[in-house]
């Protein structure tokens, strides 16, 4: 049963990894924690780090999925397509805004 329910979770997970703007979020996850454990992080810290690597990489998976969806739909330049993506993109920036904003703030704490 926890396959069943899983599987295609994990299945998108990895065919994920197969796009470079998903590969490059993950990376940069990384090396979040990495910096993390450099600075030794306090709890908090670490809620925070995690939540914004969450929002970012899952903000770049649904982006990539709009966006395979719009290509699918038409191969055709529709400025509505465009806008779409557009649209999806911007998610995955003001989630981008919102992790650097608080890596600033938890950096300037320790630096």
């Amino acid at each position: 049963m926890i396959r069943k329910k899983f599987g295609p979770a994990f299945r998108g997970l990895i065919q994920g990894m197969g796009h470079r703007s998903i590969r490059v979020q993950w990376i940069l996850a990384l090396l979040a924690v990495i910096a993390g454990c450099i600075l030794r992080l306090t709890s908090g810290e670490w809620i925070a780090v995690i939540l914004c690597i969450g929002l970012v990489v899952m903000s770049e998976y649904l982006n990539t999925a709009v966006e395979f969806l719009c290509n699918y739909l038409t191969e055709e330049n529709d400025e509505r397509i465009g806008r779409i993506k557009d649209i999806s993109a911007g998610g995955v920036l003001a989630a981008s805004l919102a992790a650097l904003l608080t890596a600033a703030v938890i950096l300037a704490r320790h630096l």
